[in-house]
């Protein structure tokens, strides 16, 4: 298990002053994989011990079916959030937990507020949901890109700070209702460095079976960092909230990063102290008489 302390260095405190630089995205946090030569493997061993937890936790949250979780995944390109789903949740039962990525709106989606297309793939009693990107492209990519905001069909208005305050303000209430409601929202940021981003980008292209990776419109991206930045950091300051909390996960690493996260998806959900529901005694006699009728089929 994650020492306390560790969960605690990587979520960020509401209503504190946030800044990315003050966050070393190559640190592996783990004490147990300090030793960096020997991370990865330890990590991965660190991670398949977790999934065994993880499994049961899905499956008391499944049985019990009165709260999901919703994990909320942003990162920078390359930084690894594909990677997160693939191996973190390996172990689930694909019938409590749906992925769901998003991609540039559609006109019925614009027709909609921003939250509607979210609002939808929301997950159910005793699910897990990912998004793959989420809402908060909306105080991110669309800020840094005040052109996909123009086709947003809003109300004429300024595009100043007070109008991503009040988005701010949407999303935190939001979330709020969410909880409030029986949905526990976990926040991941997956901080790489751009040096990182660099070495991913050219291991896709030097690659040919990682080409399909590769998208030339990440190189445009990467041109804008500094602008990114300061988006993730108004926006994960703004709304790193009680009941919603984002966790900056160091990122360089892959494999401490996976382990970071399934470790505290797992012992968030434990900290609800779930169990299986209980069988009434009545119900209890039918069984034990099934249970008599299949054993006697057996003599």
């Amino acid at each position: 298990m994650i020492r306390k302390k560790v969960v605690k260095a990587l979520r960020v405190p509401p209503g504190v002053k946030f800044r990315l630089a003050d966050r070393d995205p190559g640190k592996v946090m783990i004490p147990e994989l300090d030793d960096r030569d020997k991370a990865e493997d330890a990590a991965r061993r660190f991670l398949r011990e977790n999934l065994d937890d993880l499994a049961d936790a899905q499956e008391t949250l499944w049985s019990n079916d009165v709260f999901s979780v919703l994990v909320v995944l942003q990162a920078m390109d390359t930084a690894g959030k594909d990677g997160i789903i693939k191996h973190v949740m390996s172990g689930i039962n694909p019938q409590g937990c749906e992925v769901t990525s998003f991609k540039r709106p559609s006109d019925e989606e614009l027709d909609h507020t921003y939250l509607w297309r979210c609002m939808k793939a929301l997950p159910e009693r005793g699910r897990i949901g990912i998004f793959n990107r989420s809402y908060y492209e909306e105080v991110l990519v669309v800020r840094v890109h005040p052109e996909i905001l123009a086709r947003q069909k809003l109300p004429a208005g300024k595009r100043g700070s007070k109008f991503w305050e009040e988005r701010f303000d949407d999303i935190n209430r939001f979330e709020r209702h969410l909880v409030r409601n029986g949905t526990l929202v976990l926040k991941f940021f997956l901080h790489i460095s751009k040096e990182e981003q660099r070495q991913r980008l050219l291991a896709r292209l030097e690659n040919p079976d990682k080409h399909w990776k590769f998208e030339l419109v990440d190189m445009g991206e990467r041109k804008l960092w500094d602008e990114y930045t300061e988006a993730y950091q108004e926006a994960i300051a703004a709304t790193s909230t009680r009941w919603a909390p984002w966790y900056v996960i160091p990122a360089d690493h892959k494999w401490p990063a996976r382990a970071l996260v399934a470790e505290i998806l797992t012992t968030t959900i434990k900290r609800l102290k779930l169990r299986n529901p209980e069988v009434a005694k009545d119900q209890l006699r039918k069984f034990s008489a099934a249970k008599r009728e299949l054993l006697s089929e057996g003599k």
